[in-house]
């Protein structure tokens, strides 16, 4: 099955058709996922310019890591479950969005991220404290983060204003997005 295929398939399944065609669901989901944006960036933005020497240099960097923590993959977890669920209603049409692909490939980037610096800096946030200064690879995760954030919010952004292709959508019946090809289309 390709990726196309599959994209087709979820926006077919009986669930992605209904947050699609539904007057209250779909908004109610969007507004969700925005809201959880606001907190989730809200913490990572107060975590990161905490890093970088920015905002609370009054707080120890381990307390302001540590109880945004939780709030942070709280969020995440709001954000992505909502992000799919809204992605899958359109999988098809987001297949030939170039901001999505982009949205996408800098989640991968995010997850790099984790994995290069979660041990020597989220991890280790305690013993930036005892140091005169907070090191260099801790500010580099901060600056990458919010350069990574910042830039999925505005690929998120740049989805919307990405039109499909209507002569390439499967769902498409000629007249109205989203419902479907007719039965002379098929044929």
């Amino acid at each position: 099955m390709s990726a196309l295929e599959l994209a087709q398939w979820i926006q077919g399944t009986g669930w992605a058709s209904y947050l699609r065609m539904s007057a209250y669901t779909y908004p109610i989901i969007l507004a969700s996922h925005l809201t959880a944006i606001a907190l989730f960036a809200g913490a990572v933005l107060a975590t990161d310019l905490r890093l970088l020497g920015v905002i609370l240099r009054n707080q120890p960097v381990a307390d302001v890591v540590n109880q945004l923590r939780w709030p942070k993959r709280i969020g995440f977890l709001l954000v992505a479950t909502c992000g799919i669920l809204l992605a899958s209603s359109k999988a098809e049409e987001y297949y030939y969005n170039t901001f999505f692909r982009i949205k996408l490939t800098l989640f991968v980037l995010v997850a790099v991220h984790a994995l290069v610096f979660r041990g020597s800096v989220y991890n280790n946030a305690a013993s930036f404290d005892q140091a005169r200064r907070i090191p260099g690879r801790a500010k580099l995760a901060a600056a990458l983060s919010l350069l990574l954030w910042i830039s999925i919010a505005c690929a998120g952004r740049g989805i919307g204003y990405i039109e499909p292709p209507l002569d390439k959508l499967h769902a498409y019946d000629g007249k109205t997005p989203g419902v479907g090809r007719s039965a002379d289309a098929a044929n």
